[in-house]
Formats: C-alpha cells, structure tokens, sequence
C-alpha cells in the first residue's frame, strides 16, 4: 500500500518567517547577541549625552541617530551571520531541510526574518535616540532640534537593512559563523583603510572609490542626504560587495551537501 502525500498543503510562508524569527532569539547566543545591542546602543547614548552635556555642546537628533548606529551596525551583521551559518554549526539543517524541502523558501524565510529584526532595530535605535534627545532638551540650554521626518525613517531602516543583509550575504557565502565574522570585520574595518590608502596614493584609484566602496558610499544615507550620484554610487558599489555575495551565497547554499 502506498501512501499518497501529493495534495499534502506546503507549510505557509508565514509559518516559516515566525520559525525562523524563533531561531533568533531562541538560541542562548542569538538572546544575548540581541540584550547586547541593546545595551551597548544605550550605553553609547548615555556617553554621548554625557559628553556633550559636561561640554555644552549643541547636538540634535541627528547626531545621537549616528551614535546609536555605530553599535547597531557592527552586532546586526552578526546576528545577520548567525541566522544562516546557525542551521550548519548547530547540525539543524537536516531537520529544517526535511520539514520544508524548499530550500528556496527557507532562504527567503530566513531572509525576510533578517528584515524584520533591522524594523525592529529602527524602532529601538528610534525610541533610545528620541530618549537621549529628550534628556538632552530637559538638561541643556541649547536649542533642541527634532529634525525626523519620514525620508530620515527610511534612511535608518535602509542602514540596517544593509547591515543585516551584508552579514547575511557572507553567512550564506562560508556556511561558517567564525570565518564569516572575521570576513566581515575585516570587510568593515580593514578594506576602507586600505580604499583609503589606496586613494592617496593612486588618483586613477581615488577616481573610482566612490563607485565601488560600499561602506563610504553609505556615509550620505547616515546624514540622510543623498544626491542622484550618490544613490548611484550606492547602487553600483552595493551590486559588488551586496548583490554579488548574496546571489553566490544562494546558489552555494541551494547546492551545499546537508551532512
């Protein structure tokens, strides 16, 4: 007797995204990643409101926008990297596999979860810089600037989304959670300074930079102020180091071997 499973219904999309969402907070690292870029970005915050207070500095909301992007930007990748790499180091993939044999959909799931956490990010990074602007307009004389508008919304969620997916790109791309941090951080840390030299020291180099830097060509989205060129630059230098490890990381894992 055979058993037929033909008109069994596939597991909705839905279902999936609320899976993998789990995932990222179920794991003791994936919790504590998540408590930490909360409290670093707070901890951040509470320096630079400290900072400009004691030296009667006058900042808006902009500025502590930037501060609380510089841990947010660092961990999101990671959490980024350990969504994917986390189904190989944890020796999961074989049940997830089985469960949803759609590798395609698994991805996306995965994907789609990665943007939920940078919306979720947005709202935190919004919520503790509205707080420290706040704190800063109760304690200073200076003027207080509440400059958040709907195109500075988006350029915060566009930051993240980046972040997330970058770290998401190299997680599909090594399949490793500790060589795909190193390559990241290197990415991050390492190859701006390089451009850099880079720029100073050839003046056909410095020519293309802008064209083929993600990391620099990012810096007017921070200011949220972004000219035609730039969101060209953004666009072409994103296909290099975004796109290209994305669509390589997809076919690595639609073809990687589940051990």
């Amino acid at each position: 007797m055979t058993l037929d499973i033909s008109q069994t219904e596939r597991v909705p999309f839905s279902r999936l995204v609320h899976v993998e969402l789990r995932k990222m907070v179920d794991t003791r690292a994936g919790r504590w990643l998540l408590i930490s870029i909360a409290a670093l970005t707070a901890l951040v915050l509470v320096i630079q409101l400290w900072v400009v207070l004691a030296q009667d500095q006058t900042v808006g909301f902009n500025d502590f926008a930037a501060g609380a992007n510089i841990p947010m930007n660092i961990l999101l990748p990671v959490l980024g990297v350990m969504s994917v790499t986390s189904e190989w180091s944890q020796r999961t993939a074989m049940v997830t596999f089985s469960l949803e044999p759609s590798r395609s959909r698994f991805l996306a799931a995965k994907y789609v979860g990665t943007l939920i956490m940078a919306l979720i990010a947005v709202v935190l990074g919004l919520a503790l810089t509205i707080g420290a602007n706040g704190l800063y307009a109760a304690f200073s004389d200076n003027q207080v600037t509440w400059n958040l508008g709907p195109f500075q919304l988006f350029c915060f969620f566009l930051l993240y989304v980046f972040s997330m997916s970058t770290g998401f790109a190299f997680g599909m791309l090594l399949l490793n959670t500790a060589a795909a941090i190193v390559v990241y951080f290197v990415y991050s840390f390492v190859l701006p300074g390089l451009f850099e030299l880079g720029s100073a020291l050839m003046g056909w180099f410095k020519d293309i930079r802008p064209w083929i830097d993600f990391n620099n060509a990012q810096n007017p989205i921070i200011e949220a102020d972004v000219t035609g060129k730039e969101w060209a630059q953004l666009l072409t230098s994103g296909l290099i180091w975004l796109v290209l490890p994305l669509l390589i990381g997809v076919w690595r894992v639609l073809r990687a071997e589940v051990k």
